[in-house]
């Protein structure tokens, strides 16, 4: 069986990036940081930021590929999130029957989508 082990977003700035994702996930400095690229453990899937020759500017298919984060308070962590600068993209709603399950989108200064999530049912 395969495990996701990190997630790498490309970024032609990419310290203002890992600034802003450093700042989601509540750590003062990376946990790790080499030749311009800089990681951050986010709940055992690592986040690690970098440039890339090939990435410039905004995304162009930024709902292309989505990653959560995952929170039991959706709506608290959608509003500091907003306070850090992430550009709303949609605000809390629930998307299923089940009661407790939140989302919210969200996008980083690089124009990628991200969402927060409550967590899956067992």
């Amino acid at each position: 069986m395969l495990k996701l082990n990190s997630i790498m977003i490309s970024s032609e700035n990419p310290q203002a990036l890992s600034e802003f994702y450093g700042k989601v996930l509540g750590h003062d400095k990376p946990m790790w940081a080499e030749g311009g690229f800089e990681g951050y453990d986010a709940g055992g899937c690592y986040l690690m930021i970098g440039p890339h020759d090939k990435v410039h500017g905004k995304s162009q298919n930024p709902e292309r590929i989505l990653f959560f984060f995952e929170t039991d308070d959706v709506k608290g962590e959608f509003d500091r999130v907003k306070g850090l600068g992430a550009e709303v993209i949609a605000e809390p709603y629930n998307p299923s029957p089940e009661p407790t399950m939140w989302l919210a989108t969200l996008a980083d200064p690089d124009g990628n989508y991200f969402q927060l999530a409550s967590p899956m049912p067992e």
